[in-house]
């Protein structure tokens, strides 16, 4: 059986190694972990240099990021919202999320949010190279865990077969609509 531990890491691409690195490390304290450059690509020979570098996301995650100097320009899929696709880190509380959006506002860094996601609260911005964040403070309780693990399956099957929302867990976002 396989027994997966963990995300060894999740790469994206960016447009400058150097000025990624130091807008990760000045905004979200995340530390420079390692460098890893070639002039081709181990699994498939090609010749293409690259810089491969890593960021320690916290509690043995890592963020990783490739600069491709000899590759067209870097753009994002036009058929996918640019709200589906992000990167999101947990934060231990609301207080350190409210700290980090007054931060990233004060360095000039538009940022959607406090949202309200009931079982989280979460703000977004977008880093250097186009990459939408979500930073993420879990306010869930138990119950209310509890409730969302009892439904998850009946839920999928609904969807698989309507393409519609199911409303199991309507109760999450009820407040937002009523008048």
């Amino acid at each position: 059986m396989l027994n997966i531990r963990k995300i060894h890491h999740v790469a994206y691409r960016c447009r400058d190694a150097k000025e990624t690195v130091e807008w990760y490390r000045k905004h979200l304290d995340m530390d420079f972990v390692l460098a890893i450059a070639e002039d081709h690509v181990p699994s498939t020979h090609a010749p293409d240099p690259y810089m491969h570098l890593f960021m320690d996301a916290g509690g043995g995650n890592v963020l990783a990021f490739f600069e491709l100097p000899n590759s067209p320009e870097m753009g994002r899929d036009p058929n996918t919202p640019e709200w589906v696709q992000h990167i999101a880190l947990e934060v231990e509380s609301v207080q350190v999320l409210e700290t980090a959006k007054a931060r990233l506002e004060a360095a000039g860094i538009p940022v959607i949010g406090i949202t309200d996601h009931t079982i989280f609260k979460s703000i977004y911005f977008f880093d250097p190279n186009g990459h939408r964040l979500e930073l993420a403070a879990n306010t869930a309780t138990p119950e209310m865990m509890k409730k969302l693990d009892d439904v998850k399956w009946d839920m999928l099957e609904e969807w698989s077969k309507t393409k519609r929302a199911p409303k199991h867990a309507a109760w999450m976002h009820e407040r937002e609509f009523t008048a």
